[in-house]
């Protein structure tokens, strides 16, 4: 008996299972599995290109505990165009740093943050406030959807005057806010460089006819037809997206080189095209601005200095900082700054090679070196008491680098003499709430870092005002 039992299990098919299961276990595949899958039957092929079950499920269990999967497109959009998006987008999520010149005295932010939103993604400029405080300064300042013909929608709110709320790509799809925003073109130049140029061919959004988004809808029926084999094409691109592309216009641009370079009167069209260019750069309003993600943003069990963190410095101002573990095994600190102003959009705090830390119990000396020191921190919080401090009236300390910099890294008008070397060791004190203070021993103070965001939001941000610009 026990053996016609187990025949009767091991002889149980992937067909025998009843639909909803199947797409259960189906919506664990990646979408390349799936299309390798779809191959095997026509009956699993109309099964693996069920949008409103299997896609759905898909895009809900990858994102649907961040954003509104219901509400993207304003509904009317397919999940297999919205996977085809978002799995693209998604990488987007977390801190970016501007990178390149900007424009002479123009103040920019030094950090980007993106984030989910209930059918949008939102780009915010996070700077420190200037209040003496932990808290940061939050401006919106991209929007990205999708709108109900499957067509990408990104406007740049170069102002930051524009409320983002749930009613935004609303307002946006129904032309109210066009005069406000600008229109621009989101590209990714690999998975860590992206590209925001203004999108000069944009027309009203109320002028423009539906386009054709690629997306071939599934026969109910059991024959495969054309329009089927191009859906399991795009399953394969699914997976991957397409973040090394350029934009359409730089493709264009390329063909359009050739043609000149072969065709009859090549040159005359060729100036014709750089007069076309000329007049469009001149209706810019806005300068294409390069971004690099900042990948390892927080710490790790093996890297617990790893990541961005804030601080107030002896200037009383917040700083915001990046701790990096390099290839050679050193550790460095950088402050991420105002990129307007000369040689502070990323300048150098600290570099270490030792990386081995001091556990309790502490020497009296190193107890010393931490109990005499004053603990910088925002005006209203601050605890203004001098002498030495026990190490549980601030943080309790469970770890101690040492670090020991060169003068040409921390005191550059030392670089070359023979000045004390005690005037660049220091020490990083970890604490056992998961954050860290640094100091050297020149000083008599501790730069206390916090961390600027966790779990995927920020952490004591505001929106920005007027009175706190």
């Amino acid at each position: 008996m026990s053996n016609l039992t187990t025949d009767a299990v091991t002889s149980v098919s992937f067909s025998d299972f009843p639909e909803d299961v199947q797409l259960c276990i189906l919506s664990f595949l990646t979408p390349s599995e799936i299309a390798t899958f779809a191959c095997t039957s026509k009956r699993f092929l109309s099964l693996c290109t069920c949008d409103s079950k299997l896609w759905f499920t898909l895009c809900d269990r990858r994102w649907g505990s961040k954003t509104q999967i219901k509400k993207w497109g304003s509904g009317k959009i397919t999940y297999r165009l919205l996977y085809r998006t978002l799995i693209e987008w998604e990488n987007l999520i977390g801190f970016w740093r501007r990178s390149g010149q900007v424009t002479l005295g123009v103040a920019s932010p030094p950090l980007i943050f993106f984030e989910w939103c209930p059918s949008f993604i939102i780009g915010s400029r996070v700077s420190p406030s200037r209040l003496g405080t932990y808290h940061v300064i939050k401006a919106p300042f991209l929007c990205m959807s999708i709108t109900p013909e499957g067509e990408t929608m990104n406007f740049l709110d170069p102002d930051g005057k524009i409320e983002l709320s749930e009613d935004f790509v609303d307002a946006v799809q129904a032309g109210f806010l066009e005069n406000d925003l600008i229109p621009v073109h989101v590209s990714f130049m690999g998975k860590n460089h992206v590209v925001v140029e203004e999108n000069l061919s944009f027309t009203s959004l109320n002028s423009q006819e539906p386009k054709n988004t690629g997306f071939r809808r599934s026969s109910s029926s059991g024959n495969v037809r054309a329009e089927d084999i191009g859906v399991v094409e795009d399953m394969i691109g699914s997976e991957s997206g397409s973040p090394g592309s350029l934009p359409d216009r730089f493709m264009s641009e390329i063909y359009q080189y050739f043609a000149n370079r072969t065709s009859p009167g090549g040159e005359r069209a060729s100036r014709r095209q750089r007069k076309r260019e000329k007049a469009r750069q001149g209706r810019r309003k806005w300068m294409p601005e390069h971004f690099v993600k900042i990948v390892n943003c927080s710490p790790t069990p093996s890297r617990p200095l790893q990541g961005l963190w804030k601080g107030i410095s002896d200037d009383k101002n917040l700083y915001f900082f990046l701790v990096a573990y390099d290839d050679i095994g050193g550790i460095a600190c950088r402050t991420i700054g105002d990129s307007s102003k000369p040689l502070s959009g990323y300048s150098p705090v600290f570099w270490t090679s030792k990386t081995t830390l001091l556990e309790a119990p502490f020497s009296p000396e190193e107890e010393y070196l931490y109990d005499s020191r004053i603990h910088l921190r925002p005006l209203a919080t601050a605890d203004h008491i001098h002498g030495h401090h026990p190490l549980t009236e601030n943080e309790v300390v469970s770890h101690i680098l040492c670090i020991n910099s060169s003068y040409d890294l921390v005191i550059p008008d030392l670089a070359g003499t023979s000045a004390n070397p005690r005037d660049v060791e220091g020490r990083i004190w970890l604490y056992e709430s998961g954050t860290f203070g640094f100091g050297f021993l020149r000083n008599h103070f501790i730069v206390d870092l916090k961390h600027i965001a966790q779990h995927g939001c920020l952490l004591e941000a505001m929106e920005l005002c007027s009175d706190l610009c």
